[in-house]
């Protein structure tokens, strides 16, 4: 008889393997990496639409106007010294008591009174290329969507 402990795999059988492995992985691969990229996306949607939105909002309920353009995001967190100076200012209004910079590491590009929004502000980030374009994510419209 046999000893079945002692037979080892060929060489083809290993080669089989790792070849259905290397084909799952392909598979699977580019739909991982572009989740990643989708996510940077929607984290910089919040941001815009939500984190940054409410933190302006409740500056300008507390001072009347949002910050300048001058002033920048930075007056969510330390008052400021530009003119207008806030009489009012009770921040800051951001928790983590720092502006976060978009999901590619750059900063939010802010404009007040915004081109887009002339009542209010434009708030956008540049996105994946960090250059101006179609496909970045703004408060306005339906770009970077």
């Amino acid at each position: 008889m046999i000893n079945l402990f002692k037979r080892g795999f060929t060489l083809i059988e290993i080669m089989l393997v790792v070849i259905i492995i290397g084909i799952l992985v392909a598979m699977l691969v580019p739909n991982i990496a572009g989740r990643s990229e989708q996510a940077r996306k929607t984290a910089a949607r919040t941001d815009i639409e939500s984190n940054l939105s409410t933190a302006l909002d409740l500056y300008r309920m507390d001072v009347s106007q949002y910050p300048t353009t001058e002033q920048g995001l930075s007056a969510l967190i330390v008052e400021p010294t530009a003119s207008p100076v806030p009489a009012q200012w009770n921040g800051p209004y951001l928790k983590k008591k720092k502006v976060p910079k978009d999901p590619w590491g750059r900063d939010y590009v802010y404009v007040s009174p915004g081109t887009q929004n002339p009542d209010s502000y434009d708030l956008s980030s540049l996105g994946p290329n960090g250059v101006e374009d179609s496909n970045d994510i703004t408060n306005w419209g339906s770009e970077g969507k």
